[in-house]
């Protein structure tokens, strides 16, 4: 139970931007091994995703800076940090942000399979809503793609023909709507780089950059 609240910690942390140094950069390789792991800091970042575009970036004045520099110590006592800290800062931030946007309590989603690249990677966390209608992708990294591209998931039950689900933003989590579709055991998940607007033929014409079998 410690070891999984610590690492929802670090994976609140991490989604924050408030994890540095050595330690994000040995929870980045921890993220690469670990799709549970992965999972987590995917749930973090859909939930705070929404939490500051509603907001305008305001410069203060060069006066504020100046009184902020008076006001500083010449040295501060350096104080072991709780590793709980930045855990109970997210989860405020998010319960904030679910209560502003949300009249209703939200579509649970769990993670259902991890879509690595070519180097067997995990880039994108599928996750299910609990009645099954939905699906939720979110990228553990933004995927640079060029404006006149677009990333389009894919269904591939086994034996048959690619069933396009949608196209996919390339920085955020998209949400799709599975349309009665049904996720049999041994199908696959797929995401290609098409022509913007997607596949012109209804059929993958691009490469396929992540994939990943139920």
């Amino acid at each position: 139970m410690k070891n999984n609240k610590h690492d929802d910690a670090l994976a609140a942390e991490y989604a924050l931007g408030t994890l540095r140094g050595n330690a994000r950069l040995r929870f980045e390789r921890r993220l690469q091994q670990e799709p549970e792991l992965a999972a987590k800091v995917a749930s973090w970042q859909t939930m705070l995703a929404g939490m500051d575009t509603h907001l305008r970036p305001e410069i203060p004045p060069e006066r504020v800076w100046k009184k902020i520099a008076l006001s500083l110590p010449a040295k501060t006592p350096v104080k072991r940090a709780n590793p709980y800290v930045g855990w109970l800062v997210a989860a405020g931030l998010a319960a904030f942000t679910l209560v502003s946007y949300y009249s209703h309590r939200p579509d649970e989603f769990a993670p259902l399979v991890i879509l690595g690249d070519s180097q067997h990677q995990g880039q994108w966390v599928v996750s299910r809503s609990s009645d099954r209608r939905y699906l939720q992708l979110s990228p553990l990294k933004p995927v640079a793609i060029n404006a006149s591209r677009s990333l389009q998931l894919w269904l591939i039950p086994a034996g048959q023909s690619p069933v396009s689900l949608g196209l996919l933003a390339d920085h955020a989590a998209t949400q799709i709507e599975m349309d009665n579709r049904a996720l049999a055991a041994g199908a696959t998940l797929a995401i290609s780089l098409e022509p913007q607007g997607g596949s012109p033929t209804g059929q993958p014409t691009g490469p396929v950059l992540y994939s990943g079998m139920l």
